[in-house]
Protein backbone atom coordinates (compact mmCIF):
# COMPACT_ATOMS: atom_id res chain seq x y z
CA UNK A 1 0.00 0.00 0.00
CA UNK A 2 0.95 3.86 -0.41
CA UNK A 3 -0.25 7.35 -0.22
CA UNK A 4 -0.71 8.66 -4.04
CA UNK A 5 -1.08 12.32 -4.46
CA UNK A 6 -3.41 12.76 -7.43
CA UNK A 7 -3.49 16.03 -8.83
CA UNK A 8 -6.66 17.64 -11.25
CA UNK A 9 -6.62 20.27 -13.18
CA UNK A 10 -9.49 21.91 -14.09
CA UNK A 11 -10.55 25.24 -15.72
CA UNK A 12 -13.19 27.85 -14.01
CA UNK A 13 -14.59 31.12 -15.39
CA UNK A 14 -11.47 32.97 -13.10
CA UNK A 15 -9.05 30.80 -14.92
CA UNK A 16 -7.09 27.53 -14.74
CA UNK A 17 -7.16 25.60 -10.92
CA UNK A 18 -5.88 22.56 -9.39
CA UNK A 19 -6.79 20.24 -6.76
CA UNK A 20 -4.40 17.68 -4.73
CA UNK A 21 -6.25 14.64 -3.44
CA UNK A 22 -3.65 12.09 -0.95
CA UNK A 23 -5.25 8.61 -1.65
CA UNK A 24 -4.22 5.68 0.07
CA UNK A 25 -4.10 2.96 -2.54
CA UNK A 26 -3.18 -0.66 -2.99
CA UNK A 27 -1.32 -1.76 -6.15
CA UNK A 28 -1.76 -5.22 -7.79
CA UNK A 29 -1.06 -6.89 -10.90
CA UNK A 30 -3.68 -8.62 -12.69
CA UNK A 31 -4.26 -9.67 -16.17
CA UNK A 32 -0.46 -8.60 -16.93
CA UNK A 33 -1.50 -5.51 -15.81
CA UNK A 34 -0.81 -2.87 -12.76
CA UNK A 35 -4.20 -2.00 -11.34
CA UNK A 36 -4.84 0.28 -8.37
CA UNK A 37 -7.18 0.25 -5.57
CA UNK A 38 -8.42 3.30 -4.10
CA UNK A 39 -9.09 2.07 -0.04
CA UNK A 40 -9.42 5.54 1.46
CA UNK A 41 -9.14 9.84 0.54
CA UNK A 42 -6.67 10.80 3.60
CA UNK A 43 -6.52 14.20 2.02
CA UNK A 44 -8.00 15.65 5.30
CA UNK A 45 -4.93 14.40 7.06
CA UNK A 46 -2.29 17.46 8.05
CA UNK A 47 1.76 17.11 6.22
CA UNK A 48 2.77 15.93 9.09
CA UNK A 49 0.40 12.57 9.82
CA UNK A 50 0.91 12.34 5.94
CA UNK A 51 4.66 12.02 6.35
CA UNK A 52 4.08 9.79 9.39
CA UNK A 53 1.53 7.18 7.08
CA UNK A 54 3.78 7.43 4.23
CA UNK A 55 7.25 6.51 6.41
CA UNK A 56 4.92 3.72 8.26
CA UNK A 57 4.22 2.27 4.77
CA UNK A 58 7.71 2.38 3.64
CA UNK A 59 8.23 0.00 6.73
CA UNK A 60 10.65 2.47 8.36
CA UNK A 61 10.33 3.16 12.33
CA UNK A 62 8.92 6.00 13.50
CA UNK A 63 10.47 7.28 16.40
CA UNK A 64 8.81 10.00 18.90
CA UNK A 65 11.28 12.84 19.54
CA UNK A 66 12.64 13.14 22.74
CA UNK A 67 11.80 9.84 23.73
CA UNK A 68 12.26 7.49 21.53
CA UNK A 69 15.76 8.03 21.29
CA UNK A 70 19.07 9.62 23.07
CA UNK A 71 22.19 10.84 22.14
CA UNK A 72 25.10 8.66 24.28
CA UNK A 73 27.71 10.38 23.47
CA UNK A 74 29.02 13.21 21.62
CA UNK A 75 32.87 13.93 20.70
CA UNK A 76 34.58 16.69 18.77
CA UNK A 77 35.12 15.37 15.29
CA UNK A 78 35.57 18.38 12.28
CA UNK A 79 38.95 19.25 13.04
CA UNK A 80 40.38 15.78 13.23
CA UNK A 81 38.90 15.01 10.29
CA UNK A 82 39.86 18.21 8.50
CA UNK A 83 43.73 17.05 9.23
CA UNK A 84 43.01 13.20 8.25
CA UNK A 85 41.87 14.12 5.04
CA UNK A 86 44.77 16.18 4.84
CA UNK A 87 46.83 13.31 5.23
CA UNK A 88 45.13 11.39 3.56
CA UNK A 89 45.42 13.14 0.38
CA UNK A 90 49.54 13.50 0.52
CA UNK A 91 49.48 10.35 1.53
CA UNK A 92 51.13 10.45 5.34
CA UNK A 93 49.90 7.13 6.55
CA UNK A 94 51.84 5.34 4.19
CA UNK A 95 54.56 7.66 4.36
CA UNK A 96 55.10 6.73 7.67
CA UNK A 97 55.33 2.99 7.00
CA UNK A 98 53.56 -0.17 7.16
CA UNK A 99 50.05 -0.74 8.45
CA UNK A 100 50.32 -1.60 12.38
CA UNK A 101 49.49 -0.90 15.74
CA UNK A 102 52.72 1.16 16.40
CA UNK A 103 51.93 3.20 12.75
CA UNK A 104 48.46 4.00 14.13
CA UNK A 105 49.70 5.33 17.67
CA UNK A 106 52.17 7.67 15.44
CA UNK A 107 49.51 8.70 13.23
CA UNK A 108 47.53 9.73 16.36
CA UNK A 109 50.32 11.83 17.67
CA UNK A 110 50.38 14.09 14.34
CA UNK A 111 47.48 14.34 14.30
CA UNK A 112 47.17 15.63 17.84
CA UNK A 113 49.89 17.97 17.72
CA UNK A 114 48.11 19.47 14.91
CA UNK A 115 44.80 19.61 16.41
CA UNK A 116 46.06 19.95 20.03
CA UNK A 117 49.63 20.02 20.59
CA UNK A 118 50.19 18.99 24.70
CA UNK A 119 53.05 16.53 26.09
CA UNK A 120 52.40 12.54 25.54
CA UNK A 121 50.32 11.86 29.20
CA UNK A 122 48.02 14.77 28.01
CA UNK A 123 48.14 13.72 24.64
CA UNK A 124 46.50 10.25 26.04
CA UNK A 125 44.19 11.82 27.97
CA UNK A 126 42.52 14.03 24.76
CA UNK A 127 42.37 11.43 22.72
CA UNK A 128 39.60 9.70 24.84
CA UNK A 129 37.57 12.44 24.62
CA UNK A 130 37.39 12.49 20.39
CA UNK A 131 36.83 10.31 17.83
CA UNK A 132 40.54 9.23 17.47
CA UNK A 133 40.21 6.75 19.82
CA UNK A 134 37.19 4.51 17.79
CA UNK A 135 38.74 5.35 14.66
CA UNK A 136 42.22 4.53 14.96
CA UNK A 137 41.85 2.04 18.01
CA UNK A 138 44.15 3.54 20.51
CA UNK A 139 41.50 2.74 23.46
CA UNK A 140 43.61 0.62 25.48
CA UNK A 141 46.99 2.78 24.62
CA UNK A 142 49.46 3.55 27.49
CA UNK A 143 52.72 5.11 27.94
CA UNK A 144 55.05 2.62 27.22
CA UNK A 145 53.33 1.98 23.68
CA UNK A 146 53.03 5.51 22.78
CA UNK A 147 57.14 5.83 23.65
CA UNK A 148 57.50 2.44 21.66
CA UNK A 149 55.64 4.16 18.56
CA UNK A 150 58.07 6.97 18.65
CA UNK A 151 60.49 4.37 18.40
CA UNK A 152 59.27 3.22 15.41
CA UNK A 153 58.97 5.74 14.03
CA UNK A 154 62.33 7.21 14.20
CA UNK A 155 63.70 4.05 12.80
CA UNK A 156 61.51 5.48 9.66
CA UNK A 157 63.05 8.62 9.53
CA UNK A 158 65.37 8.50 7.10
CA UNK A 159 62.69 6.47 4.95
CA UNK A 160 60.27 9.29 5.06
CA UNK A 161 62.64 12.12 5.02
CA UNK A 162 64.09 10.50 1.45
CA UNK A 163 60.50 10.21 0.06
CA UNK A 164 59.74 14.04 0.79
CA UNK A 165 63.07 14.73 -0.85
CA UNK A 166 62.33 13.01 -4.40
CA UNK A 167 58.60 14.56 -3.78
CA UNK A 168 59.58 17.88 -3.50
CA UNK A 169 63.26 18.70 -4.25
CA UNK A 170 64.01 16.63 -7.30
CA UNK A 171 64.37 18.54 -10.80
CA UNK A 172 60.97 17.58 -11.36
CA UNK A 173 59.30 19.02 -8.71
CA UNK A 174 62.27 21.83 -7.87
CA UNK A 175 63.04 23.64 -10.94
CA UNK A 176 65.30 26.05 -9.27
CA UNK A 177 67.28 23.32 -8.49
CA UNK A 178 67.37 25.20 -4.16
CA UNK A 179 67.00 23.92 -0.77
CA UNK A 180 66.93 26.42 2.64
CA UNK A 181 68.38 25.38 5.81
CA UNK A 182 68.70 27.26 9.32
CA UNK A 183 69.21 26.12 12.88
CA UNK A 184 67.32 27.42 15.67
CA UNK A 185 66.80 26.15 19.11
CA UNK A 186 64.65 24.81 22.01
CA UNK A 187 64.81 24.90 25.49
CA UNK A 188 64.50 21.30 27.65
CA UNK A 189 63.44 20.77 31.17
CA UNK A 190 65.17 17.99 33.19
CA UNK A 191 69.00 17.68 34.02
CA UNK A 192 69.67 14.06 32.44
CA UNK A 193 69.17 14.22 28.40
CA UNK A 194 72.46 13.92 26.91
CA UNK A 195 71.46 16.75 23.99
CA UNK A 196 70.61 19.38 26.34
CA UNK A 197 73.16 21.81 27.25
CA UNK A 198 73.95 25.30 27.56
CA UNK A 199 74.52 26.99 24.79
CA UNK A 200 73.15 30.11 22.41
CA UNK A 201 69.72 30.30 23.22
CA UNK A 202 67.76 31.65 19.74
CA UNK A 203 64.48 31.59 21.92
CA UNK A 204 66.09 34.07 24.97
CA UNK A 205 65.91 31.65 27.33
CA UNK A 206 69.27 32.29 29.19
CA UNK A 207 70.04 29.91 31.70
CA UNK A 208 68.45 26.78 30.59
CA UNK A 209 69.65 23.69 28.77
CA UNK A 210 68.81 23.48 25.53
CA UNK A 211 68.90 20.85 22.21
CA UNK A 212 69.01 22.72 18.52
CA UNK A 213 67.54 21.32 15.64
CA UNK A 214 67.77 22.13 11.92
CA UNK A 215 65.32 22.26 9.11
CA UNK A 216 65.58 21.62 5.47
CA UNK A 217 62.91 23.24 3.27
CA UNK A 218 62.21 23.08 -0.40
CA UNK A 219 61.80 27.24 -2.03
CA UNK A 220 58.28 27.35 -0.44
CA UNK A 221 59.00 26.46 2.30
CA UNK A 222 57.49 22.98 2.85
CA UNK A 223 59.54 20.68 5.70
CA UNK A 224 61.55 18.23 4.00
CA UNK A 225 64.04 17.12 6.47
CA UNK A 226 64.54 17.79 10.07
CA UNK A 227 67.96 17.21 12.24
CA UNK A 228 68.16 17.56 16.05
CA UNK A 229 72.16 18.64 17.60
CA UNK A 230 73.20 19.32 20.99
CA UNK A 231 72.67 22.34 22.79
CA UNK A 232 75.92 23.78 21.81
CA UNK A 233 76.38 23.17 18.17
CA UNK A 234 77.53 25.91 16.17
CA UNK A 235 76.03 26.57 12.71
CA UNK A 236 78.79 25.65 10.46
CA UNK A 237 78.88 22.04 12.00
CA UNK A 238 74.89 21.62 11.35
CA UNK A 239 75.61 22.80 8.06
CA UNK A 240 77.88 20.24 7.25
CA UNK A 241 75.25 17.73 8.20
CA UNK A 242 72.69 18.66 6.51
CA UNK A 243 75.46 18.48 3.17
CA UNK A 244 75.95 14.77 4.23
CA UNK A 245 72.26 13.89 4.24
CA UNK A 246 71.51 15.31 0.52
CA UNK A 247 74.64 14.17 -1.28
CA UNK A 248 74.53 10.53 0.48
CA UNK A 249 71.05 10.11 1.65
CA UNK A 250 69.19 11.69 -1.15
CA UNK A 251 71.43 11.46 -3.63
CA UNK A 252 70.86 15.25 -4.83
CA UNK A 253 74.37 16.06 -6.02
CA UNK A 254 72.36 19.23 -8.03
CA UNK A 255 71.58 21.70 -5.60
CA UNK A 256 71.91 24.80 -4.32
CA UNK A 257 72.14 25.40 -0.62
CA UNK A 258 70.54 28.43 0.63
CA UNK A 259 71.70 29.62 4.22
CA UNK A 260 72.24 32.51 6.46
CA UNK A 261 76.22 33.97 6.79
CA UNK A 262 76.21 32.40 10.24
CA UNK A 263 75.71 28.64 8.41
CA UNK A 264 77.26 29.01 5.17
CA UNK A 265 81.01 30.80 6.00
CA UNK A 266 84.09 30.44 4.09
CA UNK A 267 85.37 27.25 5.40
CA UNK A 268 81.88 25.44 4.62
CA UNK A 269 82.04 26.81 1.08
CA UNK A 270 85.67 25.63 0.46
CA UNK A 271 84.48 22.32 2.08
CA UNK A 272 81.49 22.46 -0.67
CA UNK A 273 84.19 23.59 -3.49
CA UNK A 274 85.90 20.14 -3.03
CA UNK A 275 82.50 18.25 -2.83
CA UNK A 276 81.82 19.35 -6.21
CA UNK A 277 77.96 19.71 -7.65
CA UNK A 278 76.73 21.39 -4.53
CA UNK A 279 75.88 24.70 -4.83
CA UNK A 280 75.65 27.82 -2.48
CA UNK A 281 73.70 31.37 -1.44
CA UNK A 282 74.87 33.08 1.45
CA UNK A 283 75.69 36.79 2.58
CA UNK A 284 78.68 38.03 3.54
CA UNK A 285 79.83 39.30 7.36
CA UNK A 286 80.35 42.71 7.96
CA UNK A 287 84.62 42.83 7.75
CA UNK A 288 84.14 40.95 4.01
CA UNK A 289 81.81 43.57 3.27
CA UNK A 290 83.99 46.82 4.60
CA UNK A 291 86.79 45.17 2.68
CA UNK A 292 85.14 45.00 -0.58
CA UNK A 293 84.16 49.14 0.05
CA UNK A 294 87.25 50.12 0.81
CA UNK A 295 89.14 52.62 -1.15
CA UNK A 296 90.07 50.27 -4.38
CA UNK A 297 87.29 48.03 -3.86
CA UNK A 298 84.47 47.36 -6.25
CA UNK A 299 81.94 48.28 -3.43
CA UNK A 300 80.91 51.75 -4.41
CA UNK A 301 78.22 53.93 -3.04
CA UNK A 302 77.97 54.94 -6.53
CA UNK A 303 76.94 51.89 -7.74
CA UNK A 304 73.61 52.62 -5.95
CA UNK A 305 72.77 55.87 -8.19
CA UNK A 306 70.42 54.50 -10.00
CA UNK A 307 69.81 51.25 -8.40
CA UNK A 308 69.48 49.54 -4.92
CA UNK A 309 70.76 45.93 -6.76
CA UNK A 310 73.71 46.28 -8.45
CA UNK A 311 76.15 43.32 -9.23
CA UNK A 312 80.28 43.08 -9.58
CA UNK A 313 82.59 40.42 -9.29
CA UNK A 314 86.02 40.47 -7.33
CA UNK A 315 88.88 37.71 -7.33
CA UNK A 316 88.71 36.87 -3.78
CA UNK A 317 85.39 35.02 -4.36
CA UNK A 318 86.77 33.09 -7.88
CA UNK A 319 83.19 31.73 -10.08
CA UNK A 320 80.99 33.43 -7.67
CA UNK A 321 78.47 36.14 -8.30
CA UNK A 322 78.52 39.27 -5.71
CA UNK A 323 75.22 41.03 -5.44
CA UNK A 324 75.06 43.98 -3.33
CA UNK A 325 71.34 45.63 -1.97
CA UNK A 326 71.59 48.74 -0.55
CA UNK A 327 67.62 48.88 1.58
CA UNK A 328 67.15 52.75 2.68
CA UNK A 329 64.72 51.74 5.30
CA UNK A 330 66.82 49.01 6.89
CA UNK A 331 69.76 52.00 6.98
CA UNK A 332 67.59 54.41 8.89
CA UNK A 333 66.25 51.59 11.08
CA UNK A 334 70.28 50.49 11.83
CA UNK A 335 71.76 54.40 12.01
CA UNK A 336 68.59 54.93 14.62
CA UNK A 337 69.25 52.00 16.73
CA UNK A 338 73.14 52.96 16.51
CA UNK A 339 72.49 56.15 18.48
CA UNK A 340 70.17 54.80 20.80
CA UNK A 341 72.91 52.18 21.93
CA UNK A 342 75.53 55.03 21.91
CA UNK A 343 73.89 56.70 23.57
CA UNK A 344 72.77 54.66 26.38
CA UNK A 345 76.26 53.42 26.63
CA UNK A 346 77.29 56.94 27.55
CA UNK A 347 74.76 56.77 29.91
CA UNK A 348 75.42 54.17 31.54
CA UNK A 349 79.69 54.98 32.19
CA UNK A 350 78.96 58.46 33.36
CA UNK A 351 78.40 57.43 36.72
CA UNK A 352 81.16 54.94 36.35
CA UNK A 353 83.44 58.30 35.51
CA UNK A 354 81.84 60.21 38.19
CA UNK A 355 83.04 57.47 40.94
CA UNK A 356 86.29 57.47 39.38
CA UNK A 357 86.90 61.75 39.08
CA UNK A 358 85.63 61.38 42.65
CA UNK A 359 88.02 58.36 44.01
CA UNK A 360 85.19 56.09 45.19
CA UNK A 361 86.16 53.66 42.41
CA UNK A 362 89.82 53.11 41.99
CA UNK A 363 92.16 50.33 40.18
CA UNK A 364 92.41 49.89 36.82
CA UNK A 365 90.98 46.01 37.29
CA UNK A 366 87.95 47.04 39.37
CA UNK A 367 87.10 50.46 36.81
CA UNK A 368 88.08 48.10 33.68
CA UNK A 369 85.13 45.51 35.02
CA UNK A 370 82.64 47.95 35.63
CA UNK A 371 83.26 49.35 32.15
CA UNK A 372 83.74 46.34 30.27
CA UNK A 373 80.11 44.87 31.56
CA UNK A 374 78.52 47.94 30.43
CA UNK A 375 80.04 48.01 27.07
CA UNK A 376 79.66 44.60 26.51
CA UNK A 377 75.48 44.76 27.33
CA UNK A 378 75.49 46.84 24.61
CA UNK A 379 77.77 45.85 22.31
CA UNK A 380 79.23 48.83 21.97
CA UNK A 381 82.94 48.37 22.86
CA UNK A 382 84.24 48.46 18.66
CA UNK A 383 82.95 52.37 19.09
CA UNK A 384 84.72 53.69 22.18
CA UNK A 385 88.21 54.22 22.27
CA UNK A 386 88.90 53.84 26.45
CA UNK A 387 92.05 54.70 28.51
CA UNK A 388 92.07 53.99 32.10
CA UNK A 389 94.56 53.36 34.62
CA UNK A 390 94.27 53.09 38.21
CA UNK A 391 92.69 56.71 39.09
CA UNK A 392 91.84 57.77 35.77
CA UNK A 393 88.97 56.70 32.98
CA UNK A 394 88.32 58.18 29.40
CA UNK A 395 85.78 56.97 27.32
CA UNK A 396 86.11 58.62 23.78
CA UNK A 397 83.28 57.99 20.99
CA UNK A 398 85.74 56.19 17.78
CA UNK A 399 84.07 58.58 15.08
CA UNK A 400 86.45 57.41 12.53
CA UNK A 401 84.91 53.79 13.03
CA UNK A 402 81.29 54.78 13.60
CA UNK A 403 81.68 56.56 10.13
CA UNK A 404 82.54 53.32 8.61
CA UNK A 405 80.32 51.58 9.66
CA UNK A 406 77.53 54.26 8.93
CA UNK A 407 78.17 54.51 5.62
CA UNK A 408 77.51 50.65 4.82
CA UNK A 409 74.91 51.07 6.69
CA UNK A 410 71.64 48.93 4.70
CA UNK A 411 73.74 47.26 2.41
CA UNK A 412 74.35 43.14 2.41
CA UNK A 413 76.70 41.47 0.02
CA UNK A 414 75.17 38.37 -1.46
CA UNK A 415 77.86 35.14 -2.75
CA UNK A 416 76.36 32.71 -4.63
CA UNK A 417 76.95 30.21 -8.02
CA UNK A 418 73.66 30.51 -9.20
CA UNK A 419 74.23 30.63 -12.87
CA UNK A 420 74.10 33.91 -15.05
CA UNK A 421 70.33 33.01 -16.39
CA UNK A 422 69.17 33.94 -13.10
CA UNK A 423 68.80 37.54 -12.75
CA UNK A 424 70.40 39.87 -9.66
CA UNK A 425 67.05 40.15 -8.49
CA UNK A 426 66.06 36.75 -8.67
CA UNK A 427 69.39 35.92 -6.65
CA UNK A 428 67.89 38.76 -3.79
CA UNK A 429 64.35 37.11 -3.98
CA UNK A 430 65.73 33.48 -3.27
CA UNK A 431 67.57 34.85 -0.45
CA UNK A 432 64.71 36.36 0.80
CA UNK A 433 62.77 33.82 0.98
CA UNK A 434 64.54 32.40 3.82
CA UNK A 435 61.98 33.99 5.61
CA UNK A 436 59.71 30.58 4.54
CA UNK A 437 62.06 28.64 7.38
CA UNK A 438 62.01 31.59 9.76
CA UNK A 439 58.21 31.70 9.60
CA UNK A 440 58.15 27.41 10.19
CA UNK A 441 60.16 28.04 13.11
CA UNK A 442 57.55 30.04 14.68
CA UNK A 443 55.16 27.71 13.82
CA UNK A 444 56.94 24.58 15.73
CA UNK A 445 57.89 27.04 18.66
CA UNK A 446 54.43 28.55 19.41
CA UNK A 447 51.67 29.24 16.56
CA UNK A 448 50.56 26.16 15.65
CA UNK A 449 53.05 22.74 17.10
CA UNK A 450 53.96 23.63 20.80
CA UNK A 451 57.06 21.83 20.27
CA UNK A 452 59.21 23.66 23.28
CA UNK A 453 59.53 23.19 26.11
CA UNK A 454 61.19 19.39 26.01
CA UNK A 455 60.55 16.98 28.61
CA UNK A 456 61.81 13.80 27.33
CA UNK A 457 65.01 12.66 29.24
CA UNK A 458 66.57 10.10 26.24
CA UNK A 459 68.45 10.96 23.38
CA UNK A 460 66.32 9.51 20.83
CA UNK A 461 62.93 10.37 22.38
CA UNK A 462 63.96 14.13 21.80
CA UNK A 463 64.95 13.04 18.40
CA UNK A 464 61.15 11.40 17.71
CA UNK A 465 59.51 14.22 19.60
CA UNK A 466 61.03 16.71 16.99
CA UNK A 467 60.09 14.34 14.36
CA UNK A 468 56.43 14.13 15.12
CA UNK A 469 56.39 17.95 15.05
CA UNK A 470 58.17 17.97 11.76
CA UNK A 471 55.83 15.75 9.98
CA UNK A 472 52.56 17.77 11.48
CA UNK A 473 54.67 20.98 10.55
CA UNK A 474 54.27 19.56 7.25
CA UNK A 475 50.67 18.71 7.45
CA UNK A 476 50.08 22.16 8.77
CA UNK A 477 51.83 23.81 5.94
CA UNK A 478 49.29 22.39 3.30
CA UNK A 479 46.66 23.02 5.58
CA UNK A 480 47.61 26.52 5.98
CA UNK A 481 47.75 26.82 2.05
CA UNK A 482 44.36 24.86 1.68
CA UNK A 483 42.02 26.61 3.85
CA UNK A 484 43.88 30.19 3.21
CA UNK A 485 40.70 31.73 1.91
CA UNK A 486 39.22 31.11 5.48
CA UNK A 487 41.77 32.55 7.03
CA UNK A 488 43.80 35.83 6.99
CA UNK A 489 46.57 34.37 4.81
CA UNK A 490 47.28 35.91 1.91
CA UNK A 491 46.13 33.61 -1.06
CA UNK A 492 47.97 35.25 -3.54
CA UNK A 493 50.82 37.91 -2.75
CA UNK A 494 51.94 39.95 -5.06
CA UNK A 495 55.54 40.40 -5.86
CA UNK A 496 57.95 42.67 -4.43
CA UNK A 497 57.65 46.03 -6.37
CA UNK A 498 61.17 46.53 -5.95
CA UNK A 499 63.49 43.62 -4.91
CA UNK A 500 65.27 45.25 -2.09
CA UNK A 501 61.91 46.87 -0.71
CA UNK A 502 60.01 44.88 1.60
CA UNK A 503 57.06 42.44 1.42
CA UNK A 504 53.44 43.65 0.20
CA UNK A 505 50.09 42.28 1.04
CA UNK A 506 47.61 42.06 -2.16
CA UNK A 507 44.48 44.41 -2.14
CA UNK A 508 42.77 41.02 -1.55
CA UNK A 509 44.24 40.04 1.96
CA UNK A 510 44.09 43.54 3.11
CA UNK A 511 40.23 43.73 2.48
CA UNK A 512 39.48 40.15 3.79
CA UNK A 513 41.76 41.90 7.43
CA UNK A 514 39.53 44.62 7.46
CA UNK A 515 36.16 43.10 6.72
CA UNK A 516 37.17 40.23 8.82
CA UNK A 517 35.11 38.42 6.10
CA UNK A 518 35.91 36.51 3.16
CA UNK A 519 33.84 37.67 0.28
CA UNK A 520 30.63 35.66 1.06
CA UNK A 521 30.31 37.22 3.70
CA UNK A 522 31.20 34.25 6.02
CA UNK A 523 33.94 35.42 9.22
CA UNK A 524 37.94 34.47 8.45
CA UNK A 525 39.53 33.49 11.42
CA UNK A 526 43.12 32.56 12.43
CA UNK A 527 44.46 29.23 11.61
CA UNK A 528 44.48 27.95 15.43
CA UNK A 529 40.56 29.33 15.52
CA UNK A 530 39.76 27.73 12.71
CA UNK A 531 41.01 24.70 13.72
CA UNK A 532 38.89 25.11 16.94
CA UNK A 533 35.71 25.82 15.13
CA UNK A 534 36.15 23.10 12.79
CA UNK A 535 36.20 20.84 16.46
CA UNK A 536 33.13 22.11 17.31
CA UNK A 537 31.38 19.53 14.46
CA UNK A 538 30.69 16.67 16.68
CA UNK A 539 30.12 13.17 15.87
CA UNK A 540 27.28 11.77 17.91
CA UNK A 541 26.48 8.53 19.19
CA UNK A 542 22.40 8.06 18.71
CA UNK A 543 20.73 5.18 20.65
CA UNK A 544 16.93 4.18 19.53
CA UNK A 545 14.31 3.20 21.72
CA UNK A 546 15.55 -0.52 21.30
CA UNK A 547 19.38 -1.34 21.42
CA UNK A 548 20.27 0.25 18.01
CA UNK A 549 23.09 2.58 17.98
CA UNK A 550 24.34 4.79 15.24
CA UNK A 551 26.63 7.84 14.24
CA UNK A 552 25.47 10.86 13.12
CA UNK A 553 27.43 14.03 12.15
CA UNK A 554 25.72 17.36 13.21
CA UNK A 555 24.84 19.83 10.73
CA UNK A 556 27.61 21.92 9.79
CA UNK A 557 28.29 25.71 9.36
CA UNK A 558 28.86 27.04 6.21
CA UNK A 559 32.39 27.59 7.17
CA UNK A 560 33.15 23.77 8.22
CA UNK A 561 31.65 23.13 5.02
CA UNK A 562 33.60 25.22 2.95
CA UNK A 563 36.69 24.05 4.43
CA UNK A 564 35.92 20.30 3.63
CA UNK A 565 35.01 21.92 0.01
CA UNK A 566 38.72 23.43 -0.20
CA UNK A 567 40.20 20.02 1.06
CA UNK A 568 38.14 18.50 -2.13
CA UNK A 569 36.43 15.75 0.03
CA UNK A 570 33.11 14.98 1.94
CA UNK A 571 32.96 15.45 5.44
CA UNK A 572 34.00 12.21 6.28
CA UNK A 573 32.50 9.89 9.58
CA UNK A 574 35.71 7.86 10.95
CA UNK A 575 39.29 9.56 10.46
CA UNK A 576 39.91 5.86 8.60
Amino acid sequence: MHVARVVRKYQTKDGPRESVSHLLRRSFRAEGKIRHETLANVSALPEPALAALRAALADKSLLVAGESFEITRSRPHGHLAAVATAARALGLPELLGPPSRARDIAYGLVLARVVRPASKLATLRWWADTTVVEDLGLAEVGTDEVYAAMDWLLDRQEAIEATLARRHLAAAANPAGTAYFDLTSAWTEGAHCPLAVRGYSRDGKKGLPQIEYGLLTDPAGRPVAVRVFAGNTADPTAFSTIVEVVRERFGLARLVLVGDRGMITSARIDALRELGGLGWLTALRAPAIAALAADDGPLQMSLFDTADLAEFAHPDYPGERLVAARNPALAGERAHKRAELLAATEAALAPIQTWVQAGRLAGADKIGLRVGRVLGRYKMTKHFTVTITDATLSVVRNAAGIAAEAALDGIYVLRTTVGADVAAAGVLTAYQNLAAVERDFRHFKSDDLDLRPIHHRLEDRVRAHVLVCFLAGYLVWHLRATLAPLTFTDEAPPPRPDPVGPACRSAAASAKAARKTDQHGEPVRGFRELLDHLGTLTRNRIRTAGTTEFDLLASPTPTQRRAFELLGAPIPLTLK
